[in-house]
């Protein structure tokens, strides 16, 4: 497979659908798929270009956000399938329609239930990030390699996706805030919240949901550049996965030290 190739086609994707209609959407192009859901023509028809394209460089299934919105049952391609292409077209919608350039386009493979290639592009800072598996992490073709967080939590700085906790949990990740040199909601994007992560700008991120869409291509570029990623249980993550809970860290130390304050 080549790597570059699919970079290519998501950096192509966000120039055709995403970028002439970012601050310039019309009447009429975006829509609530649930509640506090939203979608716009620009997810629907950039998943549309690198579906078809992804296929013309491995014929495997493709599991989109949106088309899965509409068939659930493509997820079953994460379990069953040898390999299968994983897009998000446009993670950030909300923040897309709000103008705020905190949005991504994201893809990854995954074979025999595993992420192996991974490409996050952010259209509006104009980066990339692909990570393949056992060959790194690049920006921009620059190598990434994530250092370990300080020791002291005091010193640590984070993100808390709060808003599909629980009460219980999300009083006791607003209690150990305090605890924290930043605690902050995240950016809306898990395709700005990994490279922030891998990048050094914070040193934990605590999801509550899972999607593979959101998940698949930020491990991976966050292991491939030396960093932890678990399941609350300590397991390790797949993308076929359903079950909530993921804390992302820059280190297994970190990692073990923001769980025990964030989830008691």
């Amino acid at each position: 497979m080549d790597v570059d190739q699919v970079t290519e086609i998501v950096v192509d994707a966000a120039r055709v659908a995403i970028l002439p209609r970012f601050r310039a959407l019309a009447d009429g192009e975006v829509a609530e798929k649930s509640p506090g859901e939203v979608v716009t023509v620009a997810d629907r028809e950039a998943e549309e270009l690198i579906s078809r394209r992804l296929r013309e460089v491995l014929d495997a299934p493709v599991v989109g956000e949106e088309a899965a919105a509409d068939a659930p049952q493509l997820l079953t391609a994460l379990r069953e399938a040898p390999a299968a292409w994983v897009v998000d077209p446009l993670d950030g919608t909300a923040n897309f329609v709000a103008g705020r350039p905190d949005y991504a386009v994201m893809a990854a493979l995954v074979r025999d239930g595993e992420t192996v290639a991974a490409w996050i592009a952010q259209p509006a800072q104009g980066r990339v990030y692909v990570a393949e598996r056992g060959a790194g992490a690049w920006r921009d073709g620059v190598r990434l390699r994530r250092e370990p967080a300080p020791g002291d939590p005091a010193a640590l700085r984070g993100a808390a996706l709060t808003r599909f906790l629980d009460p219980a949990a999300k009083a006791q990740v607003e209690a150990a805030a305090p605890r924290f040199a930043a605690l902050g909601p995240g950016s809306g994007c898990a395709g700005v919240d990994y490279p922030r992560l891998v990048d050094g700008e914070q040193d934990f991120v605590l999801f509550q949901r899972t999607l593979p869409w959101d998940h698949a291509p930020g491990v991976l570029l966050l292991t491939e550049a030396g960093g932890h990623a678990r399941r609350l249980d300590g397991s390790t993550y797949r993308p076929a996965d359903p079950r909530a809970g993921l804390l992302d860290a820059a280190d297994p130390t970190c990692w073990e030290t923001a769980r025990s304050l964030l989830l008691g």
